[in-house]
């Protein structure tokens, strides 16, 4: 008993040590003001009815602080408003995030069965128990990843083919459209500037982002002046494409976008080169690299 005090313990003084040095690991940049601003004018921007999509780069831990503070600033602003819209979960097992939710099923059964990421408890749990404990909608926003692989192998027209509750339930509505321009550029670039493997691996990341589009223009259709608070690699949404471009074009959602990554600039940041990415720019402190010893 003493040795799990001491475990607690030791986990709870980590996370504050950890936020109480947020502020000096990151810098926030407004597009719109071309300046520098705090996480609470960031918030103050935010108004009902909007969606605000943060950007993640998966690997930055101080982004994913980031994350559970916004959410907590969102949820001071906007109460019962907030939902907290995830890719890291799939429609298929929201559910079992409801189940958790409600304080039903163990954590245990929780991260196994909603086939949590590996990085969830270091990641994502703080906001996920915010919402627990403030009673707030938590969205498994994703397709799930047998459908997408789906569209990885056949294209989209076979999604045609699926069940039709799997349909009504799980994916977006067919057809899916599938974005060209800037984001099939970025696409391109982030192959190596080839067009293999071919267009169907390009096809399933706009099923993606159709799916968790749609997703949120359901959930905030049922909450009337809902913020949705949307956490998504930032690929998705950075440049106001993907994910960002369906929810402004298909629903006329009013999107706020924040894109958070580490950068080598960080001490001195060229924010120009930087403020056509997102409405928001985060910076964060680059990781030190350890140097190689003979």
């Amino acid at each position: 008993m003493r040795y799990s005090i001491f475990i607690l313990v030791l986990l709870f003084g980590s996370y504050t040590i950890a936020a109480q040095q947020l502020g000096t690991n990151y810098k926030l940049y407004s597009s719109k003001a071309n300046k520098e601003v705090s996480l609470q004018q960031m918030v103050s921007s935010v108004n009902e009815g909007q969606s605000l999509i943060f950007g993640e780069q998966h690997d930055d831990s101080i982004g994913h602080l980031l994350e559970a503070k916004i959410f907590e600033q969102l949820h001071e602003r906007f109460g019962e408003k907030v939902i907290l819209a995830m890719e890291m979960f799939h429609r298929d097992v929201q559910y079992i995030v409801d189940e958790y939710l409600a304080d039903q099923i163990s954590e245990k059964n929780f991260i196994k069965e909603s086939r949590a990421w590996d990085t969830y408890k270091t990641d994502y749990k703080p906001a996920v128990e915010f919402a627990k404990k403030n009673k707030l909608q938590v969205l498994a926003a994703n397709a799930p990843s047998r459908y997408t692989n789906i569209v990885t192998r056949k294209g989209l027209l076979a999604l045609n083919d699926l069940n039709k509750n799997v349909r009504k339930n799980f994916i977006a509505p067919l057809p899916i459209d599938t974005m060209t321009g800037k984001y099939f550029d970025r696409f391109l670039e982030a192959m190596g500037g080839h067009s293999t493997p071919g267009m169907n691996l390009y096809q399933s990341q706009n099923f993606w982002d159709a799916t968790m589009s749609w997703s949120i223009a359901k959930a905030m259709k049922a909450n009337k002046n809902a913020v949705a608070f949307m956490m998504v690699g930032r690929f998705h949404s950075d440049y106001h494409s993907g994910l960002t471009e369906r929810l402004m074009k298909d629903y006329k959602k009013q999107v706020i976008t924040i894109s958070c990554f580490a950068a080598d600039d960080f001490m001195a940041p060229n924010w120009e080169q930087y403020k056509d990415i997102a409405d928001f720019v985060i910076l964060t402190k680059p990781k030190k690299k350890e140097s190689v010893k003979d």
